[in-house]
């Protein structure tokens, strides 16, 4: 297996961004369109948090009503701000780190997502499942 692979050969690079102005609807489109688990939050190119599909999940309650369940997730949405929901502290990697090394910040953390950064401007994301598919190509 190759050692010194940048994360930029696996990145995705056309990433799919929320801006902080933003509502969680569009958040939640955004997800379903796209089939994607993570979104950075931008204020123009900078990269500012992290949203997820699980963060989402977290503030539904979906699952305790029966009833119109789209009607509940847009009052819901309604009450937060994408800036209340999204992560925060995020750790992002350059486009020099290696593949090897944007696994073993995944396996050592709790997220399964990282933006990619040149300076402070957001070029890209790897995610887990970018990861995965990297290794099955090797073989």
């Amino acid at each position: 297996m190759k050692q010194k692979v940048a994360v930029t050969t696996i990145m995705t690079k056309n990433v799919i961004k929320l801006n902080l102005t933003d509502d969680l609807t569009k958040a939640e489109y955004l997800f379903k369109k796209h089939h994607i688990r993570h979104i950075p939050v931008v204020n123009g190119n900078k990269i500012i948090g992290m949203l997820s599909y699980t963060d989402l999940l977290r503030i539904s309650f979906v699952d305790a009503v029966d009833d119109d369940a789209e009607v509940v997730d847009a009052t819901v949405y309604n009450m937060f701000t994408v800036e209340q929901v999204m992560a925060k502290n995020l750790v992002t990697i350059d486009t020099n780190t290696t593949i090897k090394q944007a696994a073993e910040i995944l396996a050592s953390n709790e997220f399964h997502a990282l933006p990619v950064v040149e300076g402070q401007l957001l070029v890209g994301i790897v995610t887990t499942t970018d990861l995965i598919k990297y290794l099955i190509d090797q073989y």
